[in-house]
C-alpha cells in the first residue's frame, strides 16, 4: 500500500552513557524511577486538567465537522464531498478520542460535567457509550499486551501482506466493515434495552437524540441531505481512521513486556493530525506511561521525556506511512520470524471501536 521505508525510527537525543534507562511502567504515577527524573511540580502541571482547553478541543472538533458540511453546501461536487468524508470521519474519531479523555476523567475538571459532555457531545453522536467503554479501556491499560488485554486480538495478526492490507482498506472505504459494525451496534443496543440496562437504554436514546439534533440543525440550514455525509463517513472513513490508529498504537511491537516498546507514539504531520490523529491521539506511548495526562499536554510530556533521554530506546515512529509500511511487510520477512505480534499465518482482524450503545 505504501513504499517500503524505515519504520520504527526512534528519538535519540544525547544522554550520558552512564545514565541507565529507567524502569518505567504503565502506572508511571507511582513509579519511583519515573518520578526521579521529574519534579513534583512538573508532574502536577502535566496532570492539571483545564476545562477551557477541554472545551476548546470539543469546539474545534465540531467546528471542523461544521466546516466540512459548509464546504459541501457551498460547493457541492465530488471533490468537496470526498474531502468532507475524510474530515468528518477523522472528527468522528476525534469524538471517540474525546470520549476516551472523559473515560480517564481528564476532559473537564468538573467530574459531573466531564461525564455528561463525554456522553452527549462525544460518545452518543458516534454511537458509543462512555460508561461501557470506561471499564473496558481501563482493563486495557492495566493488562496491556497480556492475555487479559481486551484489545490484544486487534493487533496480533500484524504484520500482514500488502495485498491483505489493501483488502482491508477496500472493505473500510466501501462501507462493508462499517455495515458490520452498524449491525453489531444495533444488536447490542437492542439487547441492552431488553435486558433493562439503564445505562444502555440511556445510551441508545442518546444516540437517537444527538443524531436527530444534528439532522435538525442541517435541515434548519436548508441542507438536510448533508446528514448523509455523517452516516457515510461513519460507515467508511471513520472505520479506516480507527483501523490505522489501532495498528499504530500497539501492532508490530519489539517487546510486549517492555512498556517503552509495547506501545507506539507516531510523530504526525499536520495533515495526519487533521485526517488520522485527532486530539493528540498519536502520543500513545506517553498516554500509557501516565494515563491521566490530558491530551493537550501530551506533546509537552513527549518533549520532556526526550530531553531527559527517556525515549532513547522507545518505540517512536515518524509518520503513519512508515507504520503502514511495517504493517504490510509480511511479504518481506521470513514466516514466523517477524517479531512480537506478527501472528504468522493469520490475516483476519477487526477494527476496534468504542463499545456501541
Amino acid at each position: 500500500m505504501t513504499p517500503a521505508e524505515p519504520t520504527d525510527s526512534t528519538a535519540r537525543p544525547a544522554s550520558a552513557p552512564s545514565d541507565p534507562r529507567p524502569d518505567l511502567d504503565a502506572d508511571a504515577g507511582t513509579n519511583a524511577a519515573w518520578h526521579a527524573r521529574f519534579t513534583r511540580a512538573e508532574i502536577q502541571e502535566l496532570l492539571r486538567v483545564s476545562s477551557v482547553r477541554g472545551w476548546l478541543s470539543i469546539v474545534i472538533n465540531w467546528g471542523l465537522i461544521a466546516a466540512a458540511f459548509a464546504l459541501v453546501a457551498t460547493w457541492p461536487n465530488p471533490l468537496t464531498m470526498l474531502l468532507a468524508l475524510f474530515v468528518i470521519g477523522a472528527r468522528q474519531l476525534g469524538c471517540a478520542v474525546l470520549m476516551h479523555e472523559a473515560s480517564h476523567r481528564t476532559l473537564l475538571a468538573d467530574k459531573r460535567w466531564n461525564d455528561w459532555v463525554g456522553r452527549w457531545l462525544c460518545a452518543y453522536p458516534v454511537w458509543a457509550d462512555l460508561y461501557a467503554y470506561r471499564p473496558y479501556h481501563l482493563q486495557h491499560h492495566a493488562k496491556t499486551w497480556t492475555a487479559a488485554d481486551p484489545d490484544l486480538g486487534l493487533v496480533l495478526p500484524f504484520p500482514i501482506t500488502r495485498a491483505s492490507l489493501k483488502r482491508k482498506v477496500g472493505r473500510d472505504l466501501s462501507g462493508r466493515t462499517g455495515m458490520k459494525f452498524a449491525r453489531a451496534a444495533w444488536r447490542r443496543s437492542i439487547s441492552r434495552w431488553r435486558a433493562g440496562d439503564a445505562d444502555g437504554r440511556c445510551a441508545f436514546v442518546g444516540v437517537l437524540v444527538t443524531n436527530a439534533a444534528l439532522l435538525a440543525v442541517l435541515t434548519a440550514s436548508g441542507h438536510p441531505w448533508l446528514y448523509l455525509l455523517w452516516v457515510g463517513a461513519w460507515l467508511t472513513t471513520y472505520t479506516l481512521a480507527t483501523r490505522i490508529r489501532a495498528i499504530a498504537e500497539h501492532a508490530m511491537v519489539p517487546d510486549p513486556a517492555d512498556p517503552l516498546r509495547h506501545t507506539r507514539t507516531t510523530l504526525a504531520s499536520w495533515w495526519e493530525r487533521l485526517l488520522l490523529a485527532p486530539n493528540r491521539v498519536n502520543y500513545h506511548l506517553e498516554h500509557h506511561l501516565l494515563m491521566t495526562v490530558p491530551h493537550y499536554r501530551l506533546p509537552a510530556m513527549h518533549e520532556q521525556l526526550v530531553a531527559r533521554g527517556l525515549l532513547d530506546e522507545a518505540l517512536v515512529t515518524r509518520g503513519y506511512r512508515a507504520v503502514l509500511a511495517r504493517a504490510a511487510s509480511r511479504d518481506a520477512v521470513a514466516s514466523g520470524a517477524s517479531g512480537a505480534g506478527a501472528g504468522a499465518g493469520t490475516t483476519a482482524t477487526t477494527v476496534p471501536r468504542p463499545p456501541p450503545a
